[in-house]
Parts: structure tokens; C-alpha cells; sequence
């Protein structure tokens, strides 16, 4: 079942980063890969900081912020 929810969360903090960055989203494959990339990056920005989330809302914020994270340094690198 950990699979199943890491997947969903992945998909929905993809989706929200998309809204928040862009205005859209890039397609529900993208979302879901920058959604479970954002997770790992959200979760290891949050542990060099020390901060703990847990359940389903924390792995949710701390994948919404690593989702925001990588979004924000594609730009960079698409700008130029």
C-alpha cells in the first residue's frame, strides 16, 4: 500500500506545483514523475533543516515543496 500512497501524493503535489509555478500542469505522467522527484527532494531539503513531517498532509507539504524546488530550477535552466 506505501507504493499506492507515494504514487497519489507524487500525482497531486505534482499537479499543485504545476498550478503554482506555471499556471498549469504538464500532463498527469510529468506531474506524477515531478510530484515523486519533489518528494525526494522535499524530504531531503527537510531533513538538512531538521524538520520532521509525518503522515499523509507532511509527506504531502514535503513533496509539494520539493515539487516547487525542482519546477523553480528547471526554469532556470530553460531560460537560459
Amino acid at each position: 500500500m506505501g507504493w499506492i500512497w507515494w504514487i497519489i501524493i507524487g500525482a497531486v503535489a505534482g499537479w499543485l506545483a504545476g498550478k503554482l509555478m506555471r499556471g498549469g500542469g504538464f500532463g498527469f505522467l510529468v506531474n506524477l514523475l515531478v510530484g515523486i522527484a519533489g518528494g525526494v527532494i522535499g524530504g531531503w531539503v527537510f531533513g538538512l533543516l531538521g524538520i520532521t513531517a509525518g503522515g499523509v498532509i507532511g509527506s504531502l507539504v514535503t513533496a509539494l515543496v520539493g515539487a516547487i524546488l525542482l519546477l523553480w530550477i528547471i526554469s532556470l535552466f530553460k531560460r537560459a
